[in-house]
């Protein structure tokens, strides 16, 4: 745990670059940093939310325990804020977020927030256009998983993975076979074999968890069928 230098912080959210010098300050005063290492729990379900989290680095999965089984919600990439719509109008967290590779994070003051939503038109302004895109984003991956196959699924989150998270066509998976079901709404059994038809097929390589996307195109018109 320490203590933050807002003002010199290199990963501010987009949000965070309309407040003032003197913002900053108040901020960096009612601001503490805290490191996670993989499978560590930053905040839980049914836990009391007092603070606004923002993931600095790393990688985190936001997850709800259901009525039958945990539900991956979204795979979280620094910087961004985690947690907002549960902190700001609930006391209560209603989903967890666990670091899924070494993460760190910055835990704000909700009170200090929340006054710079009162005062601050462009802070509140960009947040809200923030929010919007993840909202917009969250309907996407909902019909993806309701109405795409096992194949299209898979083809969807290994694009994911490859575009928004590593930027590379090489990368380890960050989750096991199991996780990767509960992101997708499939089961291990179909995300396994589905994954090794594609290597197969020559689409992709696997070795474990490292994966080697060898015909991005072919996975676009998987997804785009799916």
């Amino acid at each position: 745990m320490s203590s933050p230098i807002c003002q010199l912080c290199e990963v501010k959210s987009s949000a965070a670059r309309h407040l003032s010098d003197k913002e900053l300050e108040k901020m960096n005063n009612h601001c503490v940093q805290v490191s996670y290492k993989k499978g560590e729990t930053i905040f839980k379900q049914g836990s009391f939310s007092t603070n606004i989290t923002y993931l600095r680095s790393g990688l985190v999965k936001v997850h709800i325990l259901g009525p039958e089984k945990e539900q991956i919600i979204k795979i979280a990439k620094a910087p961004s804020y985690l947690g907002i719509p549960t902190t700001i109008d609930e006391e209560i967290n209603q989903y967890s977020a666990t670091a899924i590779m070494d993460t760190n994070v910055c835990y704000i003051d909700i009170d200090t927030f929340k006054n710079f939503l009162l005062t601050n038109g462009n802070f509140s302004y960009q947040l809200v256009i923030d929010l919007c895109q993840e909202e917009l984003a969250s309907y996407t991956r909902c019909v993806n998983r309701a109405q795409k196959n096992a194949a299209g699924k898979i083809a969807d989150a290994l694009l994911f993975f490859k575009n928004e998270i590593f930027e590379s066509s090489k990368f380890t998976l960050p989750l096991s076979r199991e996780e990767l079901g509960n992101l997708i709404d499939a089961t291990r059994e179909s995300v396994s074999r589905t994954i090794a038809e594609l290597n197969n097929d020559g689409f992709i390589e696997v070795s474990g968890k490292h994966i080697e996307i060898l015909r991005e195109e072919s996975l676009e018109i998987i997804s785009r069928n799916g």
